[in-house]
């Protein structure tokens, strides 16, 4: 039996972008700390797909596809949820994408795509999920940021603008939130081994760089990101807002 300050017994979760990668860990995560998580993207079949494999684990996994760049979408698919499923207590803000390019080179399209899903996301289904939040006078928002929210490198100044951004947005939801008894705190994972970021696993010039740049020695794997989660989910980190927790192998530590 967990702890319990660390129990999501009978607690609703919801994790954007949770198909794959870090997002679907997250999920698993919580649902292994008792949540009913509901999953999210954009394409219902590759959702559904999702959660029949957690469920089939063992976990409450329920899904919900809408895009979450887009504000009615937003609004339906909240709704939806409050519905259907029940209040939502947690959200994982984890949607992002990566456009790699010279700044000079990156196109005006793309920095809008970049901003409107690692930024705009997050503020149309934290503000829609918040509302309700509100009215309940209790809730917990876990903002996925980046260690790039912090330092930058070559070809993904764009990305790192988000992050940043990310960061700051999650401060100022704490700022007005936090009155509500709602915690809004930023996860910000390192350098992970995912089918994102499977070319750079398997560029020896970059892991080199990764083995000499993490004080670790290495890149992370996506389950080290779970007890993270989990304490920003739980009453654990009720005192614990605005803050940015950086599960980076001591990155962010080291110059």
């Amino acid at each position: 039996m967990s702890h319990p300050l660390f129990d999501l017994t009978g607690r609703n979760a919801l994790v954007t972008g949770s198909t794959r990668g870090i997002g679907r860990a997250l999920a698993q995560a919580l649902a292994g700390a008792g949540a009913r998580v509901v999953l999210n993207g954009r394409d219902p079949a590759t959702v559904e797909a999702a959660r029949r494999e957690l469920a089939a684990g063992g976990a409450q996994a329920l899904g919900q596809a809408f895009d979450v760049t887009d504000e009615a979408a937003v609004t339906a698919g909240i709704e939806a949820i409050e519905r259907d499923t029940g209040p939502i207590d947690i959200l994982v803000n984890n949607t992002g994408v990566q456009i790699r390019a010279p700044l000079q080179d990156f196109t005006t399209a793309d920095w809008n795509r970049i901003v409107q899903t690692n930024l705009t996301s997050a503020f149309l289904v934290g503000r829609a999920a918040a509302r309700h939040m509100i009215a309940r006078g209790r809730g917990k928002i876990v903002n996925v940021l980046s260690v790039n929210a912090e330092c930058a490198r070559y070809s993904i100044a764009p990305y790192s603008a988000t992050k940043g951004a990310l960061k700051m947005l999650t401060k100022g939801m704490c700022v007005d939130w936090a009155r509500h008894n709602i915690q809004v705190n930023g996860l910000g994972p390192g350098y992970f081994a995912t089918d994102l970021t499977r070319a750079l696993v398997e560029d020896p010039e970059f892991t080199a760089w990764i083995q000499r740049r993490v004080p670790a020695g290495r890149w992370g794997d996506v389950a080290e990101l779970g007890g993270a989660v989990v304490f920003l989910a739980s009453p654990a980190s009720d005192f614990v807002n605005g803050h940015v927790l950086y599960v980076d192998g001591g990155m962010t530590a080291s110059l």
